[in-house]
């Protein structure tokens, strides 16, 4: 009877790439599970080598890993590390991507161009992933990239209940960097208690990356405290050219919030010298020390993966977490 009991009993076991090791200790304490000891490293020639150092046979597995610089090497551990538990017959493998790599390619604007997010999730489902956990995807249509469940997270309520703490009995003002992204706004504003919406009309370069050329601010910004939202900094020139014109249309202050902190160069330096009075992240990327900077907030996702991973873990509901609203 107690080999019977062995056999069906459910069992969470949870991985961690190189890539956030932080994050991934905060989840498994959280969770109150050990992370697997697992061997990885580095040929001579760059290939990477991982090994689970016990047993992962019939076991639910979470492999958490955010893809950050080196992004191609750590996307690379991440499917490895699916393929070693595939192969070491895992029961179930659930990919917790905090932080989606590639995500912005999710369409083609030009011919003879890649789709690579769709690549990304053929490559995990290829590699032996059952389902998908990430938070904040830069487009909603990535869940239908990948052929299973992905469970998409929402920092959300962790950003807007910080602001809301912290300037809540200020006027506050909901700021979209641009249009595409107004229904993400209204959310903002549902939380902050109707805050009116502005965004931000820009014009974009498509020969080159990352470059910004025109902004002009559409709503009313006067005199409210402007909440800048936007789902992840990478180079910073958008966010900063867009709190730069909240300020010249008469806003009493900015608040950058993002829940992806890429901060490629120069992002530190802008943002550093930007009029933002704060910039406020989430932790599904890892900051370096020499990224911090005073005016820096980081708010930890931690507990918000870890909830979901023990509801996909005990068959419960993920959108129940967010109010319907998933």
């Amino acid at each position: 009877m107690s080999g019977l009991k062995k056999a069906t009993e459910k069992n969470m076991m949870i991985f961690s790439g190189r890539a956030h090791p932080e994050l991934a200790d905060e989840v498994a304490q959280i969770l109150g599970q050990p992370l697997v000891p697992t061997s990885a490293y580095e040929f001579a020639n760059g290939e990477i080598y991982v090994r689970y150092e016990e047993s992962v046979r019939g076991c639910d597995a979470f492999v958490i890993q955010s893809h950050t610089t080196p992004i191609n090497e750590w996307i690379m551990e991440h499917l490895i590390m699916v393929d070693a538990l595939k192969r070491a017959s895992a029961k179930r493998i659930t990919v917790v991507m905090p932080f989606w790599g590639y995500s912005r390619q999710d369409k083609k604007h030009r011919g003879r161009e890649p789709i690579s997010a769709r690549l990304m999730a053929d490559l995990f489902k290829t590699a032996g992933a059952d389902r998908i956990i990430t938070v904040d995807l830069h487009a909603d249509q990535l869940q239908g990239f990948f052929d299973g469940p992905v469970d998409h997270l929402m920092a959300l309520p962790v950003l807007t209940d910080y602001i809301k703490d912290k300037y809540g009995n200020q006027p506050l003002a909901v700021v979209s960097p641009d249009a595409g992204r107004i229904k993400v706004a209204e959310r903002w504003s549902a939380r902050l208690g109707g805050a009116p919406l502005a965004f931000i009309h820009k014009t974009r370069r498509t020969d080159v990356a990352n470059e910004v050329v025109a902004n002009r601010v559409v709503g009313d910004v006067k005199d409210r405290i402007c909440v800048l939202t936007d789902d992840m900094i990478d180079t910073g020139g958008t966010i900063v050219k867009a709190a730069e014109a909240l300020m010249e249309d008469g806003a009493a202050g900015v608040i950058i919030a993002a829940t992806h902190a890429i901060l490629s160069e120069p992002a530190v330096d802008r943002l550093k010298n930007s009029p933002a009075v704060e910039v406020v992240i989430t932790n599904t990327l890892p900051v370096a020390p020499e990224k911090q900077f005073d005016k820096l907030t980081t708010l930890s996702i931690g507990p918000l993966v870890a909830r979901a991973i023990r509801e996909v873990f005990e068959d419960g509901s993920v959108t129940s977490m967010f109010d319907g609203q998933a």
